[in-house]
């Protein structure tokens, strides 16, 4: 299980991130995301990861500024994740299978639902509903903005709260992906046969 203490919560996000805005090694991010620097280095030139919306680790207090720093001078240097973030994933422990959250934590899941739809906008309603254990009512009004509190709420990675794995996390996340391309590519094969059908 520590093993995993040094494994960023969204590894390809934070691995765009690092790309875009440090000048870390390839070498150095795959071994902080767990990818292969060949991985790394398709994310940088665009033939990886395409879509994947940068998550800044510094943001979401798991990596510090200093950390970066200090691997950004020394090309031999690994990041180490930040203690509180090793304490998140530590107090998280092995992801429960039921969804029922504690009366205290309830008040996150608005946060989560709109970091949901901010990071992963392929997923459906459903798929939100199931993975984090809310209703679809729920994601309608943050979604339309018409929630009560909406000014309150704050887009937070669920994974951080404590309400889903990123185990889980990743397999909606690629289920999604895969099925809104599926769609897009029928899509393309429609129009593609009008426009033929159009053209005789």
């Amino acid at each position: 299980m520590d093993e995993n203490h040094n494994r960023p919560l969204m590894p390809k996000g934070t691995a765009v991130w690092l790309i875009e805005h440090t000048s870390l090694t390839f070498e150095q991010i795959a071994e902080f995301c767990d990818l292969h620097p060949l991985e790394v280095q398709g994310i940088a030139d665009g033939e990886v990861a395409r879509g994947v919306i940068g998550e800044d680790p510094v943001k979401s207090k798991q990596l510090t500024k200093e950390e970066i720093a200090r691997c950004e001078h020394d090309s031999n240097a690994r990041l180490q994740l930040s203690e509180e973030a090793k304490r998140i994933i530590k107090a998280r422990g092995k992801p429960v299978k039921a969804k029922y959250t504690p009366i205290a934590r309830r008040q996150d899941k608005p946060d989560a639902i709109a970091w949901l739809l901010k990071n992963c906008p392929e997923m459906s309603d459903t798929q939100i509903a199931k993975l984090i254990g809310t209703t679809r009512n729920m994601i309608e009004s943050i979604r339309s903005r018409t929630h009560w509190n909406m000014n309150n709420i704050k887009p937070k990675d669920p994974v951080l709260l404590g309400l889903c794995s990123q185990v889980e996390l990743d397999k909606v996340h690629t289920i999604a992906k895969a099925r809104a391309e599926a769609m897009a590519s029928k899509e393309r094969s429609e129009l593609d046969k009008t426009i033929a059908e159009l053209d005789l």
